[in-house]
C-alpha cells in the first residue's frame, strides 16, 4: 500500500488543485468539488472559499471522511475542522505563500475556519 500513498503525496506536493468528494449531510450522495490546498509535514490544509458557509465544510461537519484525488492517486482522509482563530490564520497564511496574497483575496471571501487532514 506504500507505492500508492507515495504517488499521491508525490502529486500532492507538485500540485496546485485537487478533487476533494464528501458525503452530502441531507442527501447522503457524494460530491465532488475542485479545491486548492496545501500539503506540508504530511498535513492536508484545505481552506473554504466561502468559510463556515461553504457547503463542502458543512457537509464535512457531518460526515468527517472525504476522499482525495490528486490526477488519479486518490485516498480517504479524516478531515478535521479546524475554528481557532490562530490557527486558521496560520492556514491562510499557508495558502498566501503557495498562491500569492491577492489571488486568494480575490477568490477567498471569509477567513473563519480551515480543514486539516492527515496523511497516513
Amino acid at each position: 500500500m506504500a507505492a500508492p500513498n507515495d504517488a499521491l503525496k508525490d502529486r500532492l506536493s507538485r500540485y496546485r488543485e485537487i478533487t476533494i468528494t464528501v458525503t452530502g449531510r441531507k442527501s447522503g450522495r457524494t460530491i465532488s468539488i475542485p479545491v486548492w490546498f496545501v500539503f506540508e509535514d504530511d498535513k492536508l490544509y484545505l481552506l473554504p472559499v466561502q468559510g463556515s458557509d461553504t457547503q463542502w465544510y458543512k457537509n464535512v461537519l457531518k460526515n468527517k471522511l472525504i476522499r482525495i484525488d490528486a490526477r488519479g492517486a486518490q485516498a480517504e482522509v479524516q478531515a478535521v475542522p479546524v475554528k481557532d482563530a490562530t490557527q486558521v490564520k496560520s492556514v491562510v497564511e499557508k495558502f498566501r505563500d503557495k498562491y500569492g496574497a491577492s489571488d486568494v483575496k480575490k477568490y477567498y471571501s471569509k477567513f473563519d475556519v480551515a480543514v486539516v487532514a492527515q496523511m497516513q
